[in-house]
């Protein structure tokens, strides 16, 4: 079996309805820079959604993720 890359790899977790977090992306994948993997997958014409997520950690710092989902076909 071939190995797939980190983008082919995403696109197919995306495409199966799953959202993404650069968190989940280093878990799963390996994936320490999930921002420019879904640049490339965008280059390649994949039609991704961003969802800016706003929380409080436990210390009461906000944080401020992406979560990133499949839209389908242009």
């Amino acid at each position: 079996m071939r190995n797939r890359s980190q983008c082919d790899r995403i696109l197919a977790y995306l495409k199966d309805g799953k959202r993404i977090t650069a968190e989940v992306s280093y878990h799963l994948f390996g994936c320490m820079r999930l921002a420019a993997r879904i640049a490339d997958l965008k280059k390649r014409g994949y039609n991704i959604g961003t969802t800016m997520r706003y929380e409080i950690d436990e210390d009461g710092n906000p944080v401020r993720y992406a979560v990133y989902y499949y839209e389908g076909d242009k």
